[in-house]
């Protein structure tokens, strides 16, 4: 691993499990093992290293859900198998993701609420490519073209609802309650 994906990663695993401002350069710069000109060479802010994280996140993240909805039928199982990814993900049981800390993207969007900021430009297009990828998945199932943007709609604030009850309120079944709701709403 190299210095820049080095620096990428630390800040990473520090910003989600503590917060963006509550971590400077120094904590990254000291679990890292790399020397601030190193840092400032590959990142001339904070600002930047944060968009790196999202952009790291982003992909870690998605190939990772991508995986796991391959791993099954296109359509309602995908649309499960999300629920059951999510389910894994809040207990523990995804060695390829950092423990369970809630949404990276929503944390660091409310972080950085300006909604013209790059870094929260960013958060918007990896939930836009997570819509997308469930898209996909609705598109598989035989239903009317109206009726998929409201599956879709209705998969993904299910999926963000499940997230952040899960977080917030501590409910690690949320994502199995959601899965019942889809599931149910799906009935052939």
């Amino acid at each position: 691993m190299d210095k820049q994906e080095r620096l990428v990663r630390t800040a990473f695993r520090l910003f989600y499990s503590r917060g963006i401002h509550a971590v400077g350069v120094n904590l990254v710069l000291a679990e890292s093992g790399v020397a601030k000109k190193t840092l400032y060479h590959h990142f001339p802010s904070k600002e930047h290293l944060v968009e790196a994280t999202i952009r790291y996140r982003d992909g870690s993240y998605r190939a990772w859900l991508r995986s796991r909805l391959d791993s099954v039928s296109a359509g309602k199982p995908a649309l499960l198998e999300l629920f059951d990814a999510l389910d894994d993900w809040f207990h523990g049981r995804v060695p390829d993701l950092e423990p369970f800390h809630g949404c990276f993207f929503i944390n660091a969007s409310a972080e950085f609420g300006d909604q013209d900021s790059a870094i929260h430009r960013a958060c918007a297009e990896h939930k836009a490519g997570i819509t997308a990828l469930i898209r996909t998945h609705v598109d598989a199932l035989s239903l009317p073209e109206g009726r998929k943007e409201e599956v879709t709609r209705l998969v993904v604030l299910l999926k963000e609802g499940a997230i952040s009850v899960a977080h917030v309120q501590g409910n690690l079944e949320a994502a199995s309650e959601a899965r019942e709701l889809v599931d149910s709403f799906l009935q052939d």
